[in-house]
């Protein structure tokens, strides 16, 4: 956690304002090209809102994410102690970071098409399968002490698919969705530090940053939407946060640390799983949306949109607290 903080709080500010920055523009283009949702059923909004959510957060981890790679092959000192840790992680991952920015401007776009065409899900989901059988093959991988490469694959392609998914259920009120995501990214990258790994941690920030750069326009009232878009990045950028951390190595041989990543994702991962169950055991089909979410069920029960949303941060903050403790406690 030594790594100079002069790097990672311009990343997290840099991802915050040009997020907060780029939403106007991606929202005044939105309603340009009618990429809005419109008022219907289950929803609480009267008038269109733009769904401009996914292009500001992208907008918000690419720039400085661009400007951070010019500044240190361009800018830095060569003997800039930062320079050549930076200039060593951008290096040695870099097929990584052009399947990982690859794979993200591909889910933005699927999400556009599916806000714009509303895709049948079979698409949906081989758009998906498509862009996390990319990032695989990218070595961006999960092995679970299984040495066989059709299991990485394998596994790697299901957490993806799942942690999108859990993350675009979650998009059901104002905030709920960008919030979680902002909490865990924030986890992810303090574990991240605890470990020495700093380009992750770097990352991490880029994806806490665009989020809260994104907040103010979604909570506790909306001038923008995440929309398919925003929901799918957030859940594509967690999956990969989850994935890049070395949580167990031979220096550090901790079966138990393959678990921190549930906990900091325990709250999305875990609403998934329970509405994915209700829908089957009342034989409807687990896409189709509906209000048994944990959200919801609070609203039913008497909570404000706002307070359950809040409640719902809190939990997520707890779960992912206990995981960055359980590493602290450790030792790193």
């Amino acid at each position: 956690m030594n790594f100079p903080f002069n790097v990672y709080l311009p990343a997290l500010a840099g991802a915050f304002l040009a997020s907060l920055l780029s939403l106007p523009a991606w929202r005044a283009w939105c309603r340009r090209a009618g990429l809005v949702d419109d008022p219907g059923h289950r929803k609480i909004h009267t008038a269109p809102v733009p769904l401009a959510g996914g292009m500001a957060v992208l907008t918000g981890m690419v720039i400085p994410l661009l400007m951070g790679m010019v500044a240190v092959h361009w800018t830095v000192p060569s003997h800039d102690l930062e320079k050549r840790l930076l200039s060593h992680g951008f290096d040695r991952r870099a097929g990584e970071l052009e399947a990982i920015l690859l794979g993200a401007i591909g889910i933005v776009v699927l999400g556009w098409l599916d806000d714009r065409h509303e895709l049948p899900p079979l698409v949906k989901f081989g758009g998906q399968l498509l862009v996390a059988a990319v990032v695989a093959l990218a070595k961006v991988r999960i092995t679970l002490f299984v040495h066989n490469l059709a299991f990485s694959y394998a596994i790697t392609i299901l957490w993806i698919l799942t942690v999108i998914n859990a993350f675009n259920f979650m998009d059901n009120m104002n905030g709920l969705c960008a919030g979680l995501g902002a909490i865990s990214a924030w986890f992810f990258a303090l574990i991240a530090m605890m470990e020495g790994q700093y380009l992750v941690a770097l990352l991490a920030l880029l994806a806490c940053g665009a989020l809260l750069g994104f907040l103010p326009y979604n909570f506790p009232k909306a001038s923008a939407f995440l929309g398919d878009a925003g929901s799918h990045l957030v859940g594509y950028l967690l999956a990969i946060m989850a994935i890049l951390p070395h949580f167990y190595t031979p220096q550090h041989p901790r079966v138990w640390a393959v678990f921190i990543p549930l906990l900091v994702l325990a709250v999305p991962l875990g609403d998934l799983v329970w509405v994915v169950a209700l829908r089957w055991r009342l034989r409807r089909p687990f896409y189709i949306g509906d209000n048994n979410h944990l959200s919801h069920r609070l609203v039913k029960s008497g909570w404000n949109r706002a307070s359950a949303v809040l409640f719902i941060w809190l939990l997520a903050t707890m779960s992912g607290a206990l995981g960055f403790l359980l590493i602290l406690r450790a030792g790193g």
